[in-house]
């Protein structure tokens, strides 16, 4: 059995790849041909080399598995990620947006940053490293080049929705989206994940979203939940 490529069908430029043992993953086109990022395999068809995309390592593609209805980060889309550590989900996330779209890639920690400029970003021009604080975006404005089309979050901070809110308010168009990555743990240990989701979506919806869609990670991620917002 050959390795067979086909489009996923409601989300531009993400793949499902089919092994030769039968196995189904989903892939994103290689923007940088040859290299990985985090030790995903790379598989070509038809000339056309994709990076295999691990839902255990990636909150983004465990919501695509766990039937996530709305992908809104698009081919050419502006994308302020938050929280993006070494830059495995980025990475994916550029190779969605592409040579005409941009990620701005905001990490507190130097050493996961380090990772993500020697890893990532030297070989990836649509991607913008920024060393800031995710709770202050007032600090890295200047970095930011216009209104961006998305905003992904995925911090480990105890007010997310309230971050990724005050990010929407600075930079996020108005016809805009944003994708949250609940960490339950991150917020508050004593209660119920299922609480927390809905505490943050409350909060998402007193910010004016509203709330196109939420789905559980589990058995991909403990205790997180992915949502989706449109302003």
């Amino acid at each position: 059995m050959h390795i067979r490529v086909k489009p996923h069908p409601p989300f531009p430029a993400i793949y499902q790849v089919t092994l030769e043992n039968g196995a189904q993953k989903l892939a994103t086109r290689n923007l940088t041909p040859g290299r990985n990022v985090y030790g995903e395999k790379l598989v070509k068809h038809r000339g056309v080399e994709c990076r295999l995309w691990d839902p255990f390592r990636s909150k983004l593609a465990a919501a695509i598995l766990k039937n996530l209805k709305n992908v809104p980060i698009k081919p050419s889309h502006k994308v302020l990620y938050l929280g993006a550590a070494s830059g495995t989900t980025a990475s994916h996330i550029s190779d969605i947006v592409g040579e005409k779209g941009h990620v701005y890639c905001v990490e507190f920690a130097s050493r996961s940053i380090r990772e993500l400029v020697n890893n990532v970003c030297t070989f990836r021009l649509n991607m913008s490293p920024i060393l800031e604080d995710a709770r202050f975006p007032e600090k890295y404005e200047m970095f930011i080049n216009g209104e961006v089309d998305d905003v992904y979050c995925d911090i480990a901070q105890p007010e997310q929705a309230k971050i990724l809110a005050d990010n929407a308010d600075l930079f996020l168009k108005k016809s805009g989206w944003i994708m949250l990555a609940v960490k339950a743990q991150s917020i508050d240990v004593t209660k119920e994940p299922s609480e927390i989701y809905k505490r943050e979506v409350r909060v998402l919806e007193n910010r004016g979203f509203h709330i196109e869609g939420i789905v559980d990670l589990e058995p991909y991620d403990k205790a997180h939940a992915m949502v989706v917002a449109r302003t």
